[in-house]
Parts: C-alpha cells; sequence; structure tokens
C-alpha cells in the first residue's frame, strides 16, 4: 500500500524539482534493511523494484540523474528516463505482445532516426505525391511529407487511432488549411505507412506511442509485469508530458502506488510539439497538492507587470532598474551594440560572461556569428546552446563522402574537381605518416595546401561516372613544384586508396562503414586529438550511416547493393537532414562562456543566469509558435471541444498564453538583470511592432554598471 500521491506545483525555479528529490530520497530511506545475518544489503536491493523516474528530456534526465545519484546513490534501484523514451523501450521490450495482437513476421524491432523515416516514407508515398493525391497548396515535397509523419507522432502521443486522423483534421482544421480530400489522404498514407513499418519491423516515437497506448498498456500480462517492475512513478516536470503519460499515471494511482508529480503552470514548452499541459493537470484532483509559494529570479518582482505590458495596450508603467533597453535603427547597428553592452558590463566587472545569457526569438546564423566575432575579439567566449547545424556543412564530413565516392563505383556524377581538391587539402592535415619529421616543424597544418590542391585536381583527377580516378602525381608535368610534403601526402592518399578497392574486391570489407571508420582512423583521428565540434561530427557520422545500413539491411536484404545504398546515403546528408548530434554526448561548454540560445532551447534545457539579454525583443515571433509548433497540432489537444474548428481567435488566445508563460518563465530564470535589445526594423528592412515593444517603451537606456 503507498503514500498518498503528491502534486507539487509552483513556478519557474521555485524548487519543485529540489522537492521531488527531497521525498524520493525520504521513501528510500525509509525502506526497512534487511535483518542482520539474513540477507545482504546488494541482494536486497536487486529484489527490490525499482522507482520509475521520469524527466521532460534527454538533457534534463542527465542533470536529475546526476542530482539522484548525489543523494540517493545506490541505495535504492532507480531507473530514470523520459516518457518517450520509456513507451519506446516498452515497444521494444514487449515486441511479442504487438506481434501477438496485429499477426506481424516475428523479427526484433529497429528504431528508424528521423531523417531515415522521412526518406523511406518520401519512396512509400512516391506515387502518391506524383499524382498530387497527397499534396497542400504552397507546400512543397518534402515538408508535406514532414508534416504528415508529424500528424501520426501527434496522434499517438495524443491517445488518438491513426485511423482516426483524418475526421479529427476535418473536425478542427480550418477550411483554408486543406480540405476533406487531403485530410483522408494524409490519413490514409499515415495507415500505409504505419502498416508497411510494422510488417518489417521498424519503430518510430509516433508508431511506437499508438502500440503501448493501443495494444501494451492494457494488456493484463503487461499490467501484471508493470506492477513487478517498479514500485512507483516520480514525474518531474508533467507540463512537458504527452497525454498518453495519463494513462500510465493513472495506472499507477489506481493501484494505490507511490507517485509524485511536478509541474509548472508557466511551463508547457513542449505545448504545440506533443505535450498537453491541461490534460495532465487534471491529475491534481487525485493528489494532495503542494503549492511553492516562491518563484525564482525576477519573476515575483517583474512577471505580472510585464504580462499586462505586453497584452493590454491600454496600460502603461515604469519598469523597474532591473529592466533596461539597447535601442537603434538597424538590426545591423542592434547586434553590434549588444555585443558592446556585453563587452563593457564584463570589463567593469559588472557580470562574469558565464552569468549572461543572451536570447532570442530565433538565434539565426548572422547574430551569432556578430555577436561571437565581437566578443571573441575581447577575449570573452561564447556557447551557442543545442546548435544544430547540417552534418554537411562540416568540411572534414564533405571530403569523407567524396572519399567514399572515388572508393565505390557507380558514384563519380556526386563529386567535381572543387570536391577532389577540398578532399585533398582536408584528408591531409597533421599527416605525418608519409611525411616523417619534416611535419613537426613545418608551420601549416596541412600538408596539401588549397593552391597545391587545386593544381592536382586539374591535372591528377580524372572525372567519370563509374570509374573516377586519382593519377599518380608523375601524370602532372611539374609535379616536383609540388615539394617533397605535398607529394607525399598525396601519394599516401591514392596508396590507401587502391589498397582499400583490393580489398572491396576480395570482400574483406563488408560495407561502406567499414570504409568510413578506416578513413577517419587513417586521416583525421590523430591519435584522438580533435577539437569537441569535429568529434560531434564524426561520431554523428558513423551513427547515421550505421543506422542507415541496418535498415537498408532490413529492408532490402541480401538484394541490396552497396551503391546504391552508398548514393542514396549521400544525397540524404547533402539535403541537410542530418545534424551533429550524436547520443549520448555530454555538450562541452567552455568555461566561463557567455550563452546565445533561441527561447526554446533555452527554456527546454532549464538554464539560469544573472544576465539576460532578449535580443529582437519587438519581434512579432516572441509571441508565436514557429517551429516549435507542429502543424495540426491544436486539434489533438484533449482541451479542444470536439467537432469546433480552429479560428483566428483562437489563435489569438493561444499566442497570450504562450507570450504569458513565455515571460514568466523567463524572467524566473533571470536572476537579476534584464536587457531589452530593439531595433526599430529587422534584418528586410520591415518594421518591430511587436508585443514587447510596451516593454522596451517602460525601460530605461542601458548602463553597464549593475545596479
Amino acid at each position: 500500500m503507498g503514500s498518498q500521491p503528491v502534486w507539487i506545483v509552483g513556478a519557474t525555479r521555485s524548487g519543485k524539482t529540489t522537492r521531488l528529490v527531497e521525498l524520493l530520497q525520504a521513501r528510500t530511506a525509509s525502506s526497512q534493511p534487511p535483518e542482520s545475518g539474513q540477507v545482504s544489503p546488494s541482494a536486497s536491493l536487486r529484489s527490490t523494484p525499482p522507482i520509475l523516474v521520469l524527466a521532460a528530456n534527454g538533457d534534463n534526465r542527465l542533470v536529475l540523474t546526476d542530482r539522484l545519484d548525489g543523494t540517493i546513490g545506490d541505495t535504492y534501484p532507480l531507473h530514470c528516463t523520459t516518457p518517450l523514451g520509456f513507451f519506446l523501450d516498452e515497444a521494444v521490450l514487449f515486441w511479442p505482445i504487438i506481434l501477438e495482437k496485429l499477426h506481424l513476421k516475428a523479427q526484433f524491432p529497429l528504431r528508424l532516426r528521423p531523417e531515415t523515416e522521412q526518406e523511406l516514407a518520401t519512396r512509400l508515398w512516391r506515387s502518391r505525391l506524383d499524382d498530387g493525391t497527397l499534396s497542400q497548396e504552397g507546400v512543397n515535397e518534402y515538408r508535406l511529407v514532414r508534416r504528415t509523419l508529424d500528424l501520426l507522432q501527434l496522434a499517438g502521443t495524443a491517445g488518438i487511432s491513426s485511423e482516426d486522423i483524418p475526421l479529427v483534421l476535418e473536425a478542427s482544421m480550418p477550411e483554408e488549411q486543406g480540405s476533406p480530400a487531403l485530410w483522408q489522404a494524409m490519413g490514409e498514407a499515415i495507415v500505409e505507412w504505419r502498416d508497411w513499418c510494422g510488417d518489417r519491423g521498424l519503430l518510430t516515437y509516433g508508431i511506437a506511442c499508438e502500440y503501448y497506448w493501443k495494444y501494451i498498456l492494457p494488456d493484463p500480462l503487461y499490467q501484471e509485469r508493470l506492477l513487478q517492475r517498479y514500485a512507483g512513478i516520480w514525474a518531474d516536470d508533467t507540463d512537458e508530458y504527452p497525454a498518453i503519460t495519463r494513462d500510465l499515471f493513472e495506472f499507477f494511482l489506481d493501484r494505490d502506488r507511490d507517485c509524485v508529480f511536478t509541474f509548472n503552470p508557466n511551463g508547457g514548452v513542449r505545448l504545440g510539439l506533443n505535450a498537453d499541459p491541461d490534460y495532465i493537470a487534471e491529475l491534481a484532483a487525485r493528489c494532495r497538492v503542494e503549492v511553492l509559494p516562491t518563484a525564482g529570479g525576477l519573476q515575483d518582482e517583474l512577471g505580472e507587470l510585464a504580462v499586462q505590458l505586453a497584452l493590454d495596450p491600454m496600460f502603461f508603467a515604469q519598469l523597474p532598474p532591473s529592466v533596461d533597453s539597447i535601442q537603434t535603427t538597424a538590426r545591423s547597428q542592434l547586434l553590434r551594440q549588444t555585443a558592446e553592452a556585453i563587452v563593457s558590463a564584463v570589463q567593469s566587472g559588472s557580470v562574469e560572461p558565464g552569468e549572461i545569457a543572451v536570447i532570442a526569438p530565433g538565434m539565426d546564423a548572422i547574430a551569432r556569428y556578430t555577436l561571437s566575432e565581437i566578443l571573441d575579439r575581447h577575449g570573452i567566449a561564447t556557447y551557442s546552446l543545442n546548435l544544430q547545424e547540417p552534418l554537411i556543412g562540416s568540411p572534414p564530413i564533405r571530403a569523407l563522402l567524396t572519399l567514399l565516392a572515388l572508393v565505390y563505383p557507380g558514384l563519380g556524377q556526386l563529386i567535381d574537381r572543387d570536391a577532389v581538391a577540398e578532399m585533398l587539402v582536408l584528408l591531409s592535415a597533421g599527416d605525418t605518416q608519409e611525411t616523417g619529421s619534416l611535419a613537426l616543424t613545418f608551420p601549416i597544418p596541412y600538408a596539401i595546401d588549397p593552391v597545391r590542391a587545386g593544381l592536382i585536381a586539374d591535372r591528377c583527377y580524372v572525372p567519370h561516372p563509374d570509374n573516377p580516378q586519382l593519377l599518380p602525381v608523375t601524370e602532372f608535368a611539374r609535379w616536383d613544384r609540388l615539394g617533397y610534403r605535398a607529394t607525399a601526402a598525396y601519394e599516401g592518399i591514392v596508396r590507401w586508396l587502391t589498397d582499400i578497392q583490393v580489398q572491396l574486391a576480395s570482400s574483406s570489407i563488408s560495407s561502406p562503414v567499414s570504409v568510413l571508420e578506416r578513413a577517419i582512423d587513417r586521416f583525421l583521428w590523430r591519435g584522438g586529438n580533435l577539437a569537441f565540434d569535429r568529434l560531434a561530427d564524426l561520431r554523428e557520422l558513423l551513427e547515421t550511416a550505421q543506422h542507415y545500413w541496418e535498415v537498408a539491411d532490413r529492408i532490402e536484404g541480401s538484394q541490396k547493393d552497396d551503391t546504391t545504398t552508398l548514393r542514396q546515403f549521400i544525397e540524404l546528408l547533402r539535403r541537410g537532414t542530418v545534424t551533429a548530434n550524436p547520443s549520448p554526448l555530454r555538450p562541452l561548454v567552455p568555461p566561463n562562456a557567455v550563452t546565445l540560445a533561441n527561447i526554446f532551447q533555452y527554456r527546454t534545457a532549464r538554464q539560469s543566469h544573472r544576465w539576460h539579454f532578449w535580443l529582437d525583443v519587438s519581434s512579432p515571433l516572441w509571441s508565436r509558435g514557429g517551429a516549435a509548433v507542429l502543424f495540426g497540432a491544436p486539434s489533438f489537444l484533449h482541451r479542444r471541444t470536439p467537432q469546433r474548428r480552429w479560428t483566428l481567435e483562437d489563435e489569438i488566445l493561444d499566442d497570450e498564453r504562450r507570450l504569458r508563460c513565455i515571460l514568466l518563465d523567463l524572467l524566473g530564470r533571470s536572476q537579476e538583470r534584464v536587457i531589452l535589445c530593439h531595433s526599430d526594423v529587422d534584418g528586410s528592412g520591415g518594421d518591430r511592432l511587436g508585443s514587447l515593444l510596451a516593454l522596451v517603451n517602460a525601460s530605461v537606456g542601458f548602463s553597464p554598471v549593475g545596479v
């Protein structure tokens, strides 16, 4: 018999997670130890069912795990994961239930990464896309496929069957967004995709969630096993959880197991992706509610005042000195003055760089580069939070792909002389295997510089659609002008290519993944002395390649052709759909660096800083969901009235609610000072008249000296 469930509610940084850890520590400490001489503590722990601990996302899970390790350690078994991770793991672990209920072929399930999911769905729906059955006015093919797949995830996490998606969309979506024929086409495509994946044992998050709530959780055998496996469930930041987690919570509540939940009414960062905070919040009625009265940072002082200024055009008040502003005409001026203000504040001793965060609705490349460049000139490091750049943007990755196209026949159309020249430069970096001690004293980090690489590519590269070649350096009439170091490095690359092709012909290399590993070890690894971002790129490339070949083996089996698969893999990377985010890998944050982030990233990471610089504060994007709201997401929220269309008024109310949560949440994460950074026009010359312009007008000018 468990204790009374607890619902901990509080504003940002009010101590919700700390309270959850305290209660969990008290719960585990109250567990009776075994009597002396009967059972050892380790044996007792092995027989004790763990507590299931949930965190909102992977980064939060790592932080929570560290806190639990520091307080509870190995004195009590805990299983810490995320909601989506839990559903996916359960779908894999209890896959036989799915096989039995759906009569699928017995094979081990394989999870699809998003980029592979996109490509395979596009192939499956090719006929629908080509004949216009699956098309939406003003939406290109890539976005349409992504939208359709997102609908499957929204439905799966909301507890709505794929077959019912057309009915939900037809009843709720505005008529200008699409027709009943489109919703029906999307629904049919989704069901086809789900069944196609099931036949091949492929899992996506959306499919796994649908399997879980529809087949696994209702199964009596699974319910019995679930109670045996977990003593209770403790969930942090439940305002970020999808609706189907409520089914899991109620399962434990109905059986009187230990349950503790935390909830932030100003959270819901993932509202519009797959979170349903209002639906989850209804569980508070079944729990003992603990209200944490104190908010963090500036929220108590400024929260409601800032919200009223932003949402009520007839209201005006003067903001306190803890909020001031930087105002310019052009955005270029704003970026420069913002960076200079940070430099002045740091040099005056008012604040350390690591205590500063620059937050924008969208931290574009121009802003990131400008701020980083100016701050770097003054010795101030910057860190871009959760930066997601396409993997193909990394020059070493492009060089490896060019190398693969030279190794395997039939890929010559994917490369040109410029790509070969770039490859020669990058694969000759720090090459000491062929040049000996000369490389240790040579001041240039590349054995082949760009000029020599261009000469070699012009004279020694022979393009061919099937068998492009690198000729011996002696084919260049004046090869002696290249110098010993460049010549030796080039000959080493050619010799490596020849050796690999011989091994391929003898079938001693299993797949292009093995070729990649050997190329990285030979040309780029250099004893592991790699920068963090370079290492992350290479890890993501290998993870993506390994996954891609596993999926290809599953789908095509013995019919798989390495050249065709490799061509598709290279084209996938060139479309920019893969980013350098290997998992699991903690980000390496430079010491004492200014954090650059967009609103969604910053709130999701649960960070806080002494000083905030809110960039582009008068942009209308502050109140809009943007990329953080999936197409059709409001239709799958449980608070929506059935059979009622989504209206402009609903959208306005949602934007106001979102802006309120953003303001209160960010103010709770700013410990001392907020600087509002406003320009009259944006980068394209448009006026900046967003809701937060009222805050700029109510603030005082910036002074680098602390208040």
